[in-house]
């Protein structure tokens, strides 16, 4: 059974009140989660000494979630996750422009994605409920978009993500969330050391602007071979053209599922004896190492983070996928359900 409770969060600067969530199972272990950005801000399970370690990054206050969040800690991400190069698509024969807050392409939903707005939020039952309506030309996108995100947290220390959304006009969705994760815990330091290993047998390379070139490149004899697992410093620092122009990786790998919910990944730390299974019924993730974390701004506990000190898994769509037919299709066509899910598991071996 699991006990979700509600406090204050903050204010934002435009004088909304966000709330925070906690969702704890009967063991003790508990999630927390702010209505801005749908947000995770905690995740608290023990390591192999018993100890109570947060495993995820994020920010000191509401302040810099809302201020400063360009390293997307925690939140939930849309409309459209990843990047549109050049920040512009066709659909049904109308163009559209978006904003290009990633060098010359759109990332993660625009100027004030999802992972800006406070969402409305309910308890029910064992499940946190987060709501958002997008109206039509929000960020230049076409439609009156609803989306429903639930959150779960069970006594099998499994948080599950479940993505909704439907809307009145053809448009794009990705939806995602951007967690990082350090398996030792946020506070501690580089990940190189922690164990990867990806459910894929293939990825997408990138241009220098980090945009998929549309190839659909085999792992086999390459960096991003994690099909064995293997420490995520291992080849973090290669000498290969797509690490280097990347510092590190970020980039998508395509899944080997069917639509099905599906394991496509499994992380461990040695030192703390927490594992990380990660299952989803979407058929990429991009695996980021934190390359761009700047250690300029204040974070939870007094800590300050540089890159690869947390690894996002970023389970969605390809990449760019409106500009090329042989990805899966962004459009989500009008009355049509969107619909999702994601799941992270704790275990220990």
């Amino acid at each position: 059974m699991t006990k979700i409770t509600k406090s204050i969060y903050g204010t934002t600067k435009t004088g909304e009140q966000a709330s925070c969530y906690r969702l704890e199972n009967s063991h003790g272990f508990y999630v927390t989660i702010t209505d801005f950005g749908g947000t995770i801000l905690s995740f608290v399970v023990p390591n192999k000494k018993g100890e109570f370690t947060d495993i995820v990054l994020g920010y000191r206050s509401l302040t810099e979630y809302e201020q400063r969040n360009g390293a997307y800690f925690g939140a939930l991400i849309g409309r459209c996750g990843n990047r549109i190069a050049n920040g512009t698509f066709s659909l049904n024969g109308k163009d559209y422009s978006l904003a290009c807050n990633n060098g010359p392409n759109h990332l993660h939903g625009g100027i004030i994605g999802f992972s800006h707005k406070i969402w409305n939020a309910s308890i029910e039952q064992d499940a946190l409920k987060l709501t958002l309506h997008s109206p039509d030309g929000e960020e230049g996108y076409p439609g009156n978009l609803d989306v429903t995100v639930t959150y779960t947290w069970n006594d099998q220390n499994i948080l599950g993500i479940h993505y909704e959304a439907i809307s009145d006009a053809d448009t794009l969705v990705n939806l995602t969330n951007h967690t990082y994760f350090n398996l030792n815990g946020h506070d501690s330091g580089s990940i190189e050391n922690q164990m990867l290993k990806l459910f894929a047998s293939s990825y997408l390379p990138t241009d220098s602007t980090l945009i998929p070139t549309g190839e659909i490149r085999s792992v086999i004899d390459t960096p991003f071979d994690f099909r064995k697992a293997k420490p995520i410093g291992q080849d973090l620092h290669a000498n290969d053209t797509q690490i280097q122009s990347a510092n590190g990786y970020d980039h998508n790998f395509v899944l080997e599922n069917s639509g099905t919910l599906s394991l496509f990944a499994e992380a461990y730390s040695e030192t703390s004896g927490i594992g990380l299974r990660g299952k989803t019924t979407l058929p990429g993730v991009q695996v980021y190492t934190g390359n761009g974390i700047s250690n300029e701004i204040p974070c939870k506990n007094g800590a300050t983070y540089a890159p690869y000190q947390g690894f996002a898994l970023e389970t969605q769509l390809f990449p760019d996928g409106i500009h090329h037919e042989h990805f899966p299709s962004p459009i989500l066509k009008a009355g049509e359900k969107y619909d999702t899910m994601t799941t992270y598991e704790i275990f220990t071996p």
